[in-house]
């Protein structure tokens, strides 16, 4: 299966290392404990035109991590991209960025974090409740 596309904001400068601990603590273990594997476009090493990869690799996920931190376009094309598409969305944001988000996608259920302990918890239950279990849970997750 291929991974799950993640659309976020990297951050700059005071930001970045918040951004990175988003990712590095919360999105990219919840994606995993849920059983799926996850990717984000600047850690993965590549050739290809930076918008050629990014809608490559949303055309082969699974399904869309969008966090709206940092109100930026670009997460917002991404997200609209995989929509139109009909992969699912799980749209994220930090509740203290929250209201800078355009009314368009406002109106679409979020998961408002403050810490990435928070995040990861309710990013989990999302992507296990609204996408169900992936084909690479951990074997400590597995049903039986």
């Amino acid at each position: 299966e291929n991974p799950v596309f993640v659309a976020m904001w990297f951050g700059e400068k005071e930001e970045k290392s918040k951004m990175d601990e988003a990712f590095q603590q919360a999105i990219q273990p919840a994606i995993e404990d849920a059983g799926y594997r996850a990717t984000r476009v600047d850690l993965t090493e590549h050739n290809d035109w930076i918008m050629d990869k990014v809608l490559g690799d949303i055309r082969l996920a699974p399904f869309v991590v969008a966090d709206f931190t940092g109100n930026r376009n670009g997460v917002y094309l991404e997200a609209g991209f995989a929509r139109g598409l009909g992969i699912p969305v799980i749209h994220t944001c930090r509740e203290d960025h929250f209201e800078q988000a355009h009314f368009d996608t406002k109106q679409l259920n979020h998961v408002l974090w403050k810490t990435a302990e928070e995040l990861q918890t309710k990013l989990y239950h999302r992507i296990v409740g609204t996408i169900g279990p992936g084909p690479h849970l951990p074997n400590k997750k597995k049903r039986t």
